[in-house]
């Protein structure tokens, strides 16, 4: 009797857990949204030729998708004739499938945005024209769709809807723009509406929320045309906003929340600020500005008490000091662009193309490895990810996957 208690214990347990764990959502910029990768034991220097290339797939038409790895598959979207594709990969390479979702951007910088999100059972996809598909994971088969538009007034902006869903539990949390519904949740798995913020107002302004926890109450943060807001996520009541206005309105850095800290920044010499949030988080004050760290689309992380990343107007690499805000260093070693880090090294994909790992310190810039990403087409603008030991590089009609372990 007690071995057969045993038992179903253990596989009451086994079918909770393997529940569980199957509704963890994928997230741009790595499980926290922050480009920080939990991988060890990687590389810390590179041939001459750069890292090893395990496996390479050419044919994914247009795009700035990022690829997204959940369990042992990959995934990523592009776009061939005006049609948007989902794609799955094995984590070796084989293409497990290519589906069409619908119509994609097809104006200025051709194709899909936004990067798939897996959770469970189920696919979310933002297309640039404002549709907002969820997929079956099986076979990329419409479960749901909602158009951004058309079903909750949103307005598309002049280069699409850039952002990246950001899936918790049972919501899904987007960004339309407008006046009535600049902000929804709604119920991932019919795209019901669960409540409507209008915040400031404002149009979309082609950011991916953040979605982080402050003493135990879950807050929304994104950034509009003109503002960053924090919302309850629970509620949809704005509990804050932050002026920062740019020159086209373009605000395409998901903040980083640290501590009871959060750290906003935009490009066109706009340029970043730290916020600190109050106790519960219905109010914030302002700890500092740095106006060179102006990153326009290429995100930042934060790495033992220091922020990196690279600027806009001055095109520098930079380290500046959590803190207090200031200048470590500057550097234009490498054009500017996207970074993400893993085991102590930033990874840093430019706009010209340059794939290179730097030691992460707050003294000078060290590349510790550089190559050209060659394969691929049109603008290097895609956020690169990694999983079990691969380097995903994303460039136009290529997914690159390259060793780093």
């Amino acid at each position: 009797m007690k071995k057969f208690l045993l038992a179903a214990n253990i596989l009451c347990f086994a079918v909770f857990t393997s529940s569980t764990f199957a509704q963890i959502s994928t997230h741009w910029r790595g499980p926290d949204s922050n480009g920080s990768y939990a991988e060890s034991g990687l590389l810390t220097s590179w041939p001459s030729t750069g890292p090893e290339i395990a496996w390479s797939f050419n044919e994914l038409g247009q795009g700035f998708s990022s690829a997204v790895s959940s369990g042992n598959s990959v995934y990523t979207s592009g776009m061939t004739a005006e049609t948007g594709f989902l794609y799955k990969f094995s984590m070796d390479g084989k293409l497990i499938y290519k589906k069409a979702y619908g119509p994609e951007f097809a104006e200025s910088y051709y194709g899909t945005r936004g990067t798939p999100v897996i959770a469970g059972d189920k696919i979310y996809i933002l297309s640039g024209p404002g549709p907002l598909y969820c997929l079956n994971e099986k076979d990329g088969s419409l479960v749901w769709k909602k158009d951004l538009v058309a079903d909750f007034g949103g307005e598309r902006i002049t280069w699409g809807y850039n952002e990246t869903p950001v899936v918790d539990g049972n919501k899904i949390y987007c960004t339309p723009g407008g006046s009535k519904n600049c902000v929804v949740a709604l119920n991932r798995n019919d795209g019901s509406l669960i409540w409507s913020c209008p915040a400031e107002k404002e149009l979309s302004a082609y950011c991916t929320p953040l979605l982080f926890v402050h003493n135990g109450r879950k807050i929304l943060a994104t950034h509009t045309a003109s503002h960053l807001v924090g919302i309850d996520a629970e509620t949809g009541v704005m509990l804050w906003s932050q002026l920062q206005p740019n020159q086209y309105s373009i605000h395409a850095n998901t903040p980083i929340y640290s501590n009871g800290e959060l750290f906003y920044f935009s490009g066109y010499g706009q340029g970043s600020g730290k916020l600190i949030l109050s106790p519960d988080g219905s109010s914030v004050k302002l700890a500092w500005i740095n106006k060179s760290m102006d990153s326009r689309m290429g995100g930042a992380v934060l790495l033992n008490g220091y922020i990196y990343g690279s600027g806009d107007v001055s095109r520098e690499w930079k380290c500046i000091d959590w803190k207090t805000g200031q200048n470590s260093y500057a550097s234009l070693d490498l054009a500017k662009g996207a970074v993400i880090c893993s085991d102590g090294l930033l990874f840093i994909y430019s706009e010209k193309g340059e794939l290179a790992m730097v030691k992460a310190n707050s003294v000078k810039f060290e590349i510790l490895g550089n190559t050209r990403v060659t394969l691929g087409s049109e603008q290097h603008w895609a956020h690169p990810s990694i999983s079990h030991g691969l380097l995903f590089v994303r460039h136009g009609s290529a997914l690159i996957a390259y060793k780093i372990r």
